[in-house]
C-alpha cells in the first residue's frame, strides 16, 4: 500500500535564480515595472484617500546572482496596503532591500491626487485631479525619499500684456515640483505654493461670476514661465523641510505651436 504525498514546491523545485553566474557583470536595476496597486494616501482634508498608484520596484543584483527573486517585490507590495506616508514608504523600500538581499533599491509610486476644490465666487466645490509620485532609494545605510507632483496652472503673458491695446494671451501651464524631504510634508502644501505664485490657478468648476474672477486674477498677475520658477524657488529656499528641489514650468503656448519652459534646481546631483 502506497500514500501519496504531494512535495512541497518551494523544497522540491530548483531555484535557477540562486545559480551563479559566470559573466561578473553586476546589474544596476532588476525588478518589476508597471505594477497597479491600490494604496492609501494621508490627505490633509479628510485624514486619508483611495487611490490606485503605479509602482516600480528594483534592486541591484551583484555580479554572482543569476537572477532576483521577482515574486518578492510582489509579496512586499501587498504586505504595505496600509496608508502609504513618507515613512512607511522608507520602511518598505528598508524592506526590500533586505528581504532581496540587495546593497541597493529604488521604488516609484504615481499615482492620481485628488484636493476638492472651492470656486472663488461661487464657492461650488469640485475635485480637481493632480499626478502625484513618491520616490525612494536606499543604498547601505542612506535613504533619500522625493516627493513629485504636476500642478495645472495659469499663466499670463506680460510683454503681451504690456504691447497691447486691450487683452493679452495666455495659457495653461504644467508645474512640476520635485522635492527631497527629510520630514513630512503634505502634498496639499506643495500644491498650494505653486497654485499661489501661478498668475492664476484652475479649477474642476466655475461659474460666470468665478470665470470673471480667474480671468481678471491672470490679467492683473502676469507672469513670464522664468517668473514662475523664480518666485517658487523662493519659497522653497525659505522652507526647512526641503532639502533639495527642482522646479520645472512648461508653458502650452496658445499663440505658437511650441511650449516655453524653465527649470531650477538646487541640491540634487
Amino acid at each position: 500500500m502506497t500514500t501519496d504525498k504531494k512535495p512541497d514546491c518551494c523544497d522540491e523545485i530548483e531555484d535557477v535564480q540562486n545559480i551563479a553566474d559566470k559573466r561578473h557583470i553586476a546589474i544596476d536595476k532588476v525588478g518589476i515595472k508597471d505594477i497597479q496597486h491600490p494604496i492609501k494616501v494621508s490627505d490633509r482634508s479628510t485624514g486619508e484617500q483611495n487611490t490606485v498608484a503605479n509602482f516600480n520596484m528594483y534592486v541591484n543584483l551583484p555580479h554572482q546572482f543569476k537572477g532576483t527573486h521577482m515574486s518578492r517585490f510582489v509579496e512586499i507590495l501587498n504586505q504595505h496596503e496600509r496608508e502609504i506616508t513618507v515613512k512607511s514608504f522608507r520602511n518598505m523600500l528598508s524592506e526590500m532591500t533586505e528581504r532581496l538581499q540587495a546593497e541597493s533599491g529604488y521604488i516609484e509610486m504615481d499615482f492620481p491626487y485628488f484636493v476638492n476644490k472651492e470656486a472663488p465666487i461661487s464657492k461650488v466645490k469640485s475635485l480637481m485631479d493632480y499626478q502625484a509620485s513618491f520616490i525612494g532609494e536606499i543604498t547601505g545605510d542612506k535613504t533619500s525619499i522625493t516627493v513629485k507632483v504636476v500642478v495645472p496652472v495659469t499663466s499670463l503673458c506680460p510683454c503681451s500684456k504690456n504691447i497691447s491695446d486691450y487683452g493679452a494671451h495666455n495659457q495653461r501651464s504644467h508645474v512640476t515640483l520635485t522635492v527631497r524631504v527629510d520630514s513630512f510634508v503634505w502634498i496639499e502644501d506643495l500644491i498650494d505654493l505653486v497654485e499661489e505664485e501661478a498668475s492664476c490657478e484652475i479649477f474642476g468648476l466655475l461659474k460666470r461670476p468665478d470665470e470673471k474672477y480667474v480671468t481678471e486674477r491672470a490679467y492683473d498677475n502676469p507672469k513670464f514661465v522664468e517668473d514662475i520658477v523664480r518666485d517658487i524657488a523662493a519659497r522653497l529656499n525659505d522652507d526647512d523641510r526641503i532639502d533639495a528641489y527642482i522646479v520645472e514650468s512648461e508653458n502650452f503656448e496658445s499663440i505658437h505651436n511650441h511650449s516655453a519652459y524653465a527649470l531650477i534646481s538646487k541640491g540634487f546631483d
